[in-house]
């Protein structure tokens, strides 16, 4: 396992050319876009190791990823994701496939599993529901349609300032014909099926907002991404940033943890540095911010002119809601109990809308999802590294409100109050664990729980949003979601100027790293 190194006072001796404050997939994919492209980037990462949601942790003899699950598409080589993940790992990476039945979606009555590829996933799904065949072929069609319209969206995100005006509303029309509409409202034109609709929006926990408030873009990009199945990174996510760090330093490029930033600087309209928490100043011809929007606004712009600017924009969007996952340890190997890679999603009922709002008046009903992922299973290097043993995550939602009393108190140390709580919510997600992989049960050795102040130490997301901002139909609306910024040489990274996932945050980088550079790197790939 790759060990970065911290701050150290010389570095303010060196020239860079761009700072990039965050080393999440966007900040290493710009990074190194960057790096090939001659610029010396410094890539500063407030955690004390780099990755973001891609880093791991480890407990005991057992590890595991604290953000990626599964990713689509990238056992073809000749997908644009793949071809960037191979420049961005410089072509070190490796994916694994998982079994075609990528997901099973879990209800009281019945389960559905979704299959790859896509006519096996029709063929699967008719199999439930005969009479709406014709239906479930449309639906496919539909999602093709809408993720090839946002390749126009996305790529108006990059043009320059004078050009974006004469060039956007051409680019993005058909995007937003049905982008501007939510998951329900779309899928209601095909289907009157309560069922149907439960099971077709049953990964909506991959992007953080049930059928009548999540965008129907937003929808079909993550049902379109694993309609091939899905892959997961051999060696662990944490193999993403070791290639990727790896490669910055080759390029000539720096990286440093436990760096965290208090200040972006900028004088006369233009960032020239940044300020760090220990109050040391570090200055390059750029910055670019991967830290999210919400922090890059309010801690990092804090003292600026545009300050009230920012922080008005900020109100048309909204942040998502935050998630609780119990980590769990397994004294036995995957092949020994017998666990495959098909990610479960369990619903207590069809209708996720009312699952949520049911839960957020009651916290003591039933989860509205629990997602349960096997990643030892997945990757085929796990028992090499990790013999006779075995691990699996389950998510839920979580809310901020749940655990704000405690914020101020440090990471370990929050006493028996707050270690009640978590022993409490992780009994109950056990229960549906056991329920579902009941074979698990008597293997158990280690669970550990995070909530939203572990997502907020860990990951910096003020209030342990989920995924950055809320993907409604509205946020899509905010032209001022893109790379360029009002204050020159200062950018934006990360899934909140595109969409959410680590696919999408690769891509950012790639958009910001274009906007840099004046070249539209896409054709590249």
């Amino acid at each position: 396992m790759k060990k970065w190194t911290g701050y150290r006072p010389e570095l303010a001796q060196e020239k860079f050319d761009v700072i990039i404050i965050g080393s999440g997939m966007s900040g290493l994919t710009t990074a190194v876009l960057l790096g090939q492209h001659n610029y010396r980037v410094l890539l500063v990462e407030k955690h004390f190791k780099a990755g973001g949601f891609t880093h791991t942790f480890k407990r005991k003899q057992y590890e595991w990823d604290v953000g990626i699950h599964y990713i689509g598409e990238v056992h073809n080589t000749k997908t644009y994701a793949r071809r960037l993940f191979d420049r961005v790992t410089d072509g070190k990476l490796q994916w694994a496939k998982m079994d075609d039945n990528y997901d099973r979606i879990i209800f009281p009555d019945k389960s559905y599993d979704f299959i790859a590829p896509k006519e096996k996933f029709i063929d699967s799904l008719s199999t439930h529901f005969p009479e709406e065949e014709h239906n479930i072929r449309e639906y496919v069609n539909l999602l093709n349609s809408q993720v090839k319209s946002g390749k126009g969206f996305f790529t108006s995100k990059a043009l320059p300032k004078w050009l974006a005006p004469l060039l956007r509303n051409s680019m993005t029309k058909q995007f937003y014909k049905n982008a501007d509409r939510t998951t329900k409202e779309v899928l209601q034109e095909l289907t009157q099926n309560e069922k149907l609709l439960g099971v077709l929006t049953g990964q909506w926990g991959d992007h953080g907002l049930p059928p009548e408030r999540s965008s129907f873009a937003m929808h079909a990009m993550v049902a379109r991404h694993y309609l091939d199945g899905g892959n997961y990174p051999v060696g662990g996510s944490r193999m993403i940033a070791e290639y990727a760090t790896d490669l910055i330093e080759k390029l000539g490029g720096k990286v440093v943890v436990s760096t965290g930033v208090d200040e972006i600087l900028v004088h006369s309209g233009k960032a020239i540095g940044v300020r760090l928490e220990n109050g040391n100043e570090l200055f390059a011809d750029k910055v670019v911010s991967g830290a999210g929007l919400v922090n890059t606004v309010n801690t990092f712009l804090r003292n600026q002119p545009q300050f009230s600017k920012f922080k008005s924009k900020l109100k048309k969007v909204q942040p998502t809601e935050s998630y609780l996952c119990l980590y769990i340890g397994l004294k036995r190997s995957a092949k020994e109990l017998g666990l495959k890679t098909t990610n479960l999603w369990i619903y207590p009922g069809y209708n996720h809308d009312k699952n949520i709002a049911d839960y957020q008046k009651d916290p003591n009903v039933n989860f509205p999802v629990v997602y349960v992922s096997f990643p030892s299973a997945k990757d085929p290097d796990w028992d090499n590294n990790h013999p006779g043993c075995a691990t699996m995550e389950a998510i839920t939602l979580g809310r901020w409100e749940w655990v704000e009393k405690w914020d101020k108190k440090p990471w370990k140390k929050r006493g028996n109050d707050y270690e009640n709580f978590k022993e409490e919510i992780s009994r109950k997600i056990l229960k549906v664990v056991f329920k579902h992989v009941p074979n698990v049960k008597e293997s158990l050795d280690h669970y550990e729980l995070s909530t939203p102040l572990s997502v907020r130490d860990m990951a910096h997301y003020p209030a342990g949003e989920m995924y950055g901002l809320n993907h409604t139909p509205k946020r899509f609306r905010q032209k001022w979601l893109r790379p360029q910024t009002g204050i020159k040489n200062l950018y934006l990274t990360g899934q909140d100027i595109t969409t959410v996932g680590l696919t999408s945050a690769l891509f950012s980088g790639l958009l910001t790293a274009s906007t840099i550079l004046g070249k539209n790197l896409f054709k590249e790939l």
